[in-house]
């Protein structure tokens, strides 16, 4: 990982942790845990789109594309979330 992507996760950490300290006198327990883990899972997908970023190949063209082959057209598949998601 580069030091460009280091300094960006200890800057988001930071930032959520003054967030949660700055909350936790006014979110209960459960909430929090709930808040940490979507902070986890957002830093994780923060990481990931920055290191797609940074591996991606000049000019965004695919291998595939390059080398001629061509791809079915993707089928989009109905969303098995019928309601909402209760919240205790």
């Amino acid at each position: 990982m580069s030091r460009d992507g280091e300094r960006l996760i200890e800057t988001v950490n930071e930032l959520g942790s003054r967030i949660g300290h700055l909350l936790s006198d006014m979110v209960p327990p459960a909430a929090q845990v709930h808040l940490l883990n979507a902070q986890r899972e957002l830093i994780t997908a923060l990481m990931l789109m920055y290191e797609h970023r940074v591996t991606a190949t000049p000019g965004g063209r695919r291998r595939a594309a390059a080398n001629g082959a061509r791809r079915a057209p993707a089928q989009r598949r109905p969303s098995k979330r019928v309601g909402k998601i209760p919240i205790d």
